[in-house]
């Protein structure tokens, strides 16, 4: 089942435990907006390039649409559209005032040089300038783009608009951007583990720890989990998989990765099979890296007692009807990975007023949503007897109704 699949099907579970009206649930699928726009560009030796730019605008009943740009060869119409769903949800689950949005590129950045991302990425906001904005759609960083992206985006939107840092968060930190953005996620997952744990008397420390995935978030939430006294016994990344049982040296392993730009070939651990990750044992797992990842045919062998999904959509439905037979407990995406999003509302917010905050600010009022978020998810787990991935889903979708029905935009 790919990802608007699931998405769809956990979304009509939700609408179905809400009692939704039938014409509100089909309101609410719908997007918004999908933008499809031509981008040529001249290529550094004189010829002319063109690549496909897009964004999906799913929801805006409460607030401005928001989520990331993504520059892939291989970009997926359905996924996008199953992520800017996602989005809608996910600002809805973290109580900030969003809607979802998602879009990006048909490129390989690692094909482009430097002028030739920044010439696409203005001849795309050139584009879109009138269909985004302040308090209409706000773009961020996602697979292949960055602060400087966001720069760009932020400077050529200024050309038509006026200055208006609010446009974008994920910017560097010289145009507006927040401190404690670039940890976000991973603080997040930290701060949702801690959440979930508490539930079972547990704490961070002395649990052992799997991440598959070590890019800004796999390797923030390690940093972190580790800080507060988990052991981290493996992680994964795209040139290979390292394990210690008796925890990784994880400030080396940072170093060793910053150097080589990979965890193979550390020598603090042992190299284990790229699959074997999400079966290792341990106590909490952590899937942050691309989704789909846990499935029919790796759940049954899954020995983690938790599951935090820092990656959007790691677990399809098969697999959670398995783990679910098994007791593992799933900390759902659309609530543990919303520190980023979390965060990026902070910056917004910093932008609008003129007034940037200090690092701790950020980093307390994160916990203060995160922690509250998932007392609101537990809320509906016990108003609808459901499990933590359809207490989110209806928390998200309930609030995303009583907003659009307040509208007026229901029929």
């Amino acid at each position: 089942m790919n990802a608007l699949a699931a998405t769809n099907r956990n979304f009509k579970l939700a609408a179905r435990l809400l009692g939704l009206d039938s014409k509100l649930e089909r309101s609410l699928l719908i997007p918004f907006r999908e933008i499809k726009v031509e981008c040529t560009i001249p290529k550094d030796d004189g010829t002319l390039a063109s690549y496909v730019g897009f964004r999906v605008q799913h929801d805006n009943a409460r607030g401005p649409m928001k989520g990331g740009i993504r520059y892939h060869p291989e970009v997926d119409p359905d996924e996008v559209n199953a992520l800017a769903q996602l989005m809608t949800w996910k600002t809805a689950v973290a109580n900030i005032p969003y809607g979802g949005a998602k879009g990006g590129i048909g490129c390989d950045p690692a094909e482009l040089s430097i002028s030739e991302l920044e010439r696409l990425t203005r001849v795309f906001t050139q584009k879109i300038h009138d269909l985004v904005g302040v308090h209409t759609d706000v773009p961020a960083p996602d697979m292949g783009t960055g602060p400087q992206t966001m720069a760009w985006i932020l400077d050529e939107y200024s050309k038509f608009h006026g200055y208006s840092p609010a446009v974008v968060t994920g910017k560097p930190i010289d145009l507006g951007g927040s401190l404690g953005r670039d940890a976000a996620t991973g603080r997040g997952v930290l701060f949702a583990t801690e959440a979930l744990l508490n539930e079972y008397g547990k704490s961070i420390s002395g649990q052992r720890v799997v991440i598959q995935g070590f890019g800004n978030v796999g390797s923030w939430a390690a940093q972190l989990i580790s800080e507060n006294g988990g052991k981290v016994v493996a992680v994964s990344d795209i040139t290979g998989a390292i394990k210690n049982s008796n925890g990784i040296d994880i400030p080396a392993l940072l170093k060793h990765v910053k150097e080589t730009r990979g965890v193979r070939g550390f020598h603090g651990a042992d190299v284990i099979g790229p699959k074997s990750i999400l079966v290792e044992d341990c106590d909490i797992l952590i899937p942050a890296a691309l989704g789909g990842v846990i499935n029919r045919e790796n759940a049954n062998d899954i020995k983690a007692k938790f599951i935090i999904e820092a990656a959007n959509h790691p677990t399809d439905p098969e697999a959670d009807e398995i783990l679910a037979k098994k007791g593992v407990v799933i900390l759902p995406d659309i609530y543990a990975n919303s520190g980023g999003v979390t965060v990026s509302y902070f910056e917004w917010v910093q932008n609008i007023q003129g007034f940037m905050w200090d690092e701790e600010k950020v980093n307390d009022e994160l916990r203060t949503y995160m922690t509250r978020g998932f007392k609101a998810v537990k809320e509906m787990c016990k108003t609808h007897d459901c499990d933590l991935r359809m207490g989110a889903f209806t928390l998200g979708v309930n609030r995303v109704a009583r907003a659009t029905v307040l509208r007026g935009w229901e029929a």
